[in-house]
C-alpha cells in the first residue's frame, strides 16, 4: 500500500470526451518527505514514514524537531506510514504527485465532517410517526420503542439511536485519477472524498 499524504482543496467538475460532466475532487498531494525508514531488523516490519505540510519549530517539541533534523527536513504537521513502495527511498527523499498516473484507481481515507449530536431522523433516516393526528404533537421525529418486554429485558448493542454524527475515519475505495498536475502538486479524482476543505487525506494505491 504505497501512497501520499494530501490536503483536500475542494470540489469541481470536468467534461470527458463525450461531453459528460463528471464531479471530481481536487487534492493537494505532497510533496512528502521520507522522515523515517522502518526496517525488519530494527522495527520488525518494512515501511516508509512520510511527512507533509510544514509547521513552525516554535510550536513543536524538541523531540519532534530532532526527529525531522535526522531527515534534514523542517517539522511536518502530518505523519503517516506506507508499506510496499515499488522503489527504494532513503531518509530525506521527497515523493511528489508523479507517484500517481492518470487513469489508475486509488483509495482515499480521511475524517468525515462532524455534524454534532443528531436525532434518529437525520442520523439514520428514520421516518418518525408519519402523521400528526391523534394527539401526536411532539412525536414526529421521535425514535419510538427501543426494547422488548421482560425478555430479553435489555437493549441490544448497536441499537440505532440519537448520537454524534460524523467525525469518523472513512475510506472511499476505487476512485479514478482524472488528472495529475505536476507543477502545482494537484491530483484530481472522480467523485467525493471524506472531510472538509483543507482536511488531511491519505491517498493509497
Amino acid at each position: 500500500m504505497s501512497g501520499l499524504i494530501g490536503k483536500k482543496v475542494g470540489m469541481t467538475s470536468l467534461f470527458d470526451a463525450n461531453g459528460k460532466n463528471i464531479p471530481c475532487t481536487v487534492i493537494e498531494a505532497g510533496p512528502c518527505v521520507v522522515t523515517q525508514v522502518r526496517t525488519k531488523n530494527i522495527d520488525g516490519y518494512e515501511a516508509l514514514q512520510l511527512g507533509f505540510d510544514d509547521k513552525s519549530e516554535k510550536n513543536s517539541s524538541k523531540a519532534a524537531i530532532g526527529h525531522f533534523k535526522n531527515a534534514n527536513a523542517v517539522v511536518k504537521r502530518k505523519l503517516f506510514e506506507f508499506k510496499n513502495f515499488s522503489k527504494e527511498y532513503k531518509l530525506g527523499d521527497q515523493i511528489s504527485v508523479d507517484h500517481f498516473i492518470e487513469g489508475e484507481f486509488v483509495d482515499i481515507s480521511g475524517i468525515s465532517k462532524g455534524k454534532g449530536f443528531q436525532g434518529v431522523v437525520k442520523r439514520h433516516g428514520f421516518a418518525g410517526v408519519g402523521q400528526a393526528t391523534h394527539g401526536q404533537h411532539n412525536r414526529l421525529r421521535a425514535p419510538g420503542s427501543i426494547g422488548a418486554a421482560s425478555y430479553p429485558a435489555r437493549v441490544f448493542k448497536g441499537m440505532r439511536m440519537a448520537g454524534q454524527t460524523g467525525n469518523k475515519s472513512v475510506k472511499v475505495q476505487n476512485l479514478r485519477v482524472l488528472k495529475v498536475v505536476l507543477e502545482k502538486n494537484i491530483l484530481v479524482v472522480k467523485g467525493c472524498v471524506p472531510g472538509h476543505n483543507n482536511s488531511y487525506l491519505i491517498i493509497s494505491k
